[in-house]
């Protein structure tokens, strides 16, 4: 690492604002990928069903289509940190809700759906809250550093969340939700701590105008919807994590620890790559360099769907990390720095909705295309159309492919 890096580092590590930032991602991302294992296999054990395992996803996307362009302009007009403070509060109360039914035995298949359908309601407007309050408390000319630092973060989090939820998970089943809650609630204490520098000023009325403005400025500008829909198409149809539950139990027969690991695997990579780019920004061909990884991520999901063997499908599942982690460094900054704070809120709930909602509704589609096809035709069929989707895209979106650099 460089002197001039590893200064900019520090600062970024020795900044109140940040770190706080930076605590409060990492519970809430980790209480987050705890639940993703512990709901999946509980409601896989339930139901033996891949299109239950589906419907889990497609209950998270529905709130967050209803509610998302609300929630963007929430995050304009209020408090940024006291709106995440309040999502994370109330993810913090349903999972302590799931843990008591867990001790007690009587949870239901509806009440595990019911919860995702809060959970799925409070990212909503955690997600695009979080995005917009990063500019706000990264210092000044180090967003990109501070955007792959957040991510790295959030993989830690998403590598060490499932593994922990596999094991507490065959501990008891009410043990990861109760951790779950109490992450959720230290992430909320951490972001109510957050002293801003630069608040937010001129807040909209609540018209409907206002509450849609982010599409228009999206629609706008080429460079940034086609980094979004390029993601969007990615995520749903490279969704085959989500069939994860079945190719532990059934083709590589593992059980739940297993299934944390396999869970884990992407970010082993995404993590590797995000500590990679915290110290070497993308300088030149950055357009490109979204296209290619995106291609390789196709390519590494068609590695995964058709691999019979745990020690071969881990390295795939952890280049489909790394390659998705540089797709997200390039589109969070691209929206970032494209966009005035004033209307941050609205961009990143547009950008939400089209990439961090296409992964539960990525996981329906892979569910559904499981139940007809069967699991391994699915996710091939999920790595060639991404594969596709991004080739179309470099002829569709020029204004993204000549895309040189992030300033």
């Amino acid at each position: 690492m460089s002197s001039d890096t590893f200064a900019q580092t520090r600062i970024l590590l020795r900044h109140r604002p940040y770190l706080l930032y930076f605590g409060a991602r990492g519970f809430s991302k980790f209480a987050a990928q705890i639940g993703v294992v512990a709901v999946g296999w509980q409601v896989y054990e339930l139901t033996g069903s891949a299109l239950y395992l589906g419907m889990v996803g497609l209950t998270q996307f529905l709130p967050t289509a209803v509610l998302v362009f609300v929630a963007g302009h929430a995050a304009d007009r209020y408090e940024r940190k006291r709106v995440a403070q309040i999502c994370q509060m109330a993810q913090g109360l349903t999972a302590a809700y799931l843990a008591w039914g867990a001790f007690g035995g009587s949870l239901s298949v509806f009440e595990l759906f019911a919860a995702v359908a809060v959970l799925g309601a409070a990212t909503a407007f955690e997600s695009p809250t979080t995005a917009a309050l990063l500019p706000g408390v990264a210092p000044d000319g180090l967003l990109q550093k501070a955007t792959a630092l957040s991510l790295s973060v959030f993989q830690i989090a998403t590598i060490s969340g499932p593994a922990l939820g596999g094991l507490a998970y065959a501990i008891a089943p009410a043990v990861p939700y109760t951790v779950m809650a109490v992450f959720w609630l230290v992430a909320s204490l951490l972001n109510g701590a957050i002293q801003l520098q630069r608040p937010v000023k001129g807040r909209e009325p609540p018209t409907l105008s206002a509450l849609f403005a982010g599409v228009g400025f999206v629609r706008r500008h080429p460079a940034i919807l086609g980094s979004i829909s390029l993601d969007l198409f990615a995520v749903l149809l490279g969704g085959a994590t989500a069939l994860l539950p079945i190719y532990a139990r059934d083709i590589l027969h593992t059980g739940p620890w297993g299934l944390g690991v396999l869970r884990a695997a992407p970010a082993v990579g995404a993590l590797m790559m995000a500590v990679f780019l915290s110290r070497h920004s993308f300088k030149r061909r950055v357009g490109m360099r979204m296209f290619l990884a995106v291609i390789v991520f196709g390519c590494a999901t068609v590695v995964f769907a058709l691999s019979e063997s745990f020690w071969l499908t881990l390295p795939a599942l952890a280049v489909m990390g790394a390659s998705d982690t540089v797709s997200m460094v390039i589109r969070s900054s691209l929206v970032q720095l494209s966009t005035p704070d004033e209307m941050r809120g609205r961009v990143s709930a547009v950008n939400f909705l089209f990439i961090n909602a296409s992964n539960q509704l990525g996981e329906f589609e892979s569910g559904v295309t499981a139940a007809l096809l069967g699991v391994v035709p699915a996710a091939v069929l999920g790595g060639v159309g991404t594969v596709t989707v991004a080739l179309l895209w470099m002829k569709f979106f020029p204004a993204l492919r000549k895309v040189e650099r992030l300033e």
